[in-house]
């Protein structure tokens, strides 16, 4: 009588095991396409080009990358980030020096994956982006790095917090006040497992301690800004943000049509992802529409946040699955960025970060057998002295 049952248990293993990996392909197929689309618009990220016209463009290839999913049976959709300047007082036109964050995400089935990197307008081998802009872009890298080999299971998230903080400062930058990094799960990025970065002292008490387990999957955003003084947190000014997301806990009966008709598009077209009013079919109505959902908590707005004037911020955004074998990165690393593109005066000196940095985000199967050959030889040796 137990054959059955051991057999029942086998079953399940291996259709959890094929579940698994199915996700996985899913978040991997996003990622592809958000790596596509990422790459098209660091081409068009030139001197003389339009903010608008890279996020619209943007927007387009996530879209054709994600119809082409539909149309083999899957499901699909844009998660709506954007192009941003470093710089607040610089105009909507790209020019050269510019400190530009690229972010874009997607989903397949609602499984998503998101990817955000930084550039310099003009930076070449040849003359190479120096100074502060330097600075940050190489701190926030290295800080992404570093994350990506903290992100293990039975590790804790205020380590990765502790340890971003501690590498940026090498090059005199701060991580962005308050800045969070969020558990996935299928229609989640902003699940309850959370990493913060340089957090005040009320943050911090606020946020549970958590530990990260097998089979967990992340999206990790690494903001870091160029402010020496500790004011590295952002602040909200009068300007109107273009991006939303439904919250899926809150419900209310909406009273205006108007409001009903642009929440169930949204619903629709969006569901639990941030989505830009861009993609309403009638924006004006949209925003109209917007105003209540907002007023009632069914829906929040993504601000537009400005760090202190002469700062500047970059920004890696990576997503990373906590496998049996080790941690792999969904995401692609980044195209732009490479250390010949980047001319610092300071280096990283702190021996402890530069050798976890140096070690692979998962050990080879031949490092396993080898390691765990010398353990049992240890202990065996030890045995015999014994």
């Amino acid at each position: 009588m137990s054959e059955p049952i051991k057999d029942l248990k086998e079953e399940k293993k291996e259709d959890k095991h094929e579940d698994k990996a199915a996700e996985l392909t899913k978040y991997k197929t996003a990622a592809d396409i958000v790596h596509n689309a990422t790459k098209k618009i660091i081409e068009l990220a030139v001197e003389g080009a339009k903010v608008i016209d890279l996020c619209i463009e943007g927007d387009k290839l996530i879209e054709q990358g994600t119809a082409a999913v539909y149309n083999k049976g899957g499901k699909g959709g844009k998660i709506s980030k954007g192009i941003e300047l470093s710089d607040p007082q610089s105009s909507l036109i790209l020019a050269k020096d510019d400190v530009v964050k690229i972010h874009l995400g997607a989903h397949i089935d609602g499984f998503a994956s998101i990817s955000a990197e930084t550039i310099i307008v003009g930076a070449t081998e040849q003359e190479p982006a120096t100074g502060r802009r330097a600075d940050v872009v190489k701190a926030a890298w290295h800080a992404a790095e570093l994350a990506m080999r903290l992100i293990k299971v039975d590790n804790k998230n205020w380590g990765v917090t502790e340890n971003v903080n501690k590498i940026v400062s090498a090059w005199d930058c701060k991580a962005v006040e308050g800045m969070l990094s969020c558990q996935h799960s299928k229609n989640v990025i902003d699940g309850k497992k959370r990493i913060i970065l340089a957090p005040t002292q009320e943050q911090r008490s606020g946020l549970d301690t958590v530990t990260f387990a097998e089979g967990e999957v992340y999206g990790v955003d690494i903001l870091v800004s160029s402010a020496e003084d500790g004011k590295a947190g952002a602040r909200e000014e009068e300007t109107r943000t273009t991006v939303y997301q439904r919250v899926s806990d809150v419900t209310y009966l909406l009273k205006m049509k108007t409001s009903r008709a642009v929440f169930s598009e949204v619903q629709k077209k969006a569901g639990a992802f941030p989505f830009n009013v861009r993609m309403l079919d009638d924006e004006k109505r949209g925003r109209m529409g917007l105003q209540e959902a907002t007023q009632h908590g069914l829906v929040r707005s993504y601000e537009v946040l400005y760090t202190p004037a002469n700062t500047f911020v970059a920004q890696f955004h990576f997503t990373i699955a906590l496998l049996p074998g080790g941690p792999s990165l969904i995401s692609h690393p980044p195209i732009w960025y490479k250390p010949e593109l980047v001319k610092t005066e300071k280096e990283l000196e702190d021996t402890d970060l530069q050798e976890t940095l140096l070690k692979k985000l998962r050990e080879s199967k031949k490092s396993k057998k080898k390691k765990t050959k010398a353990e049992e030889t240890e202990v065996g040796e030890t045995e015999k002295v014994e």
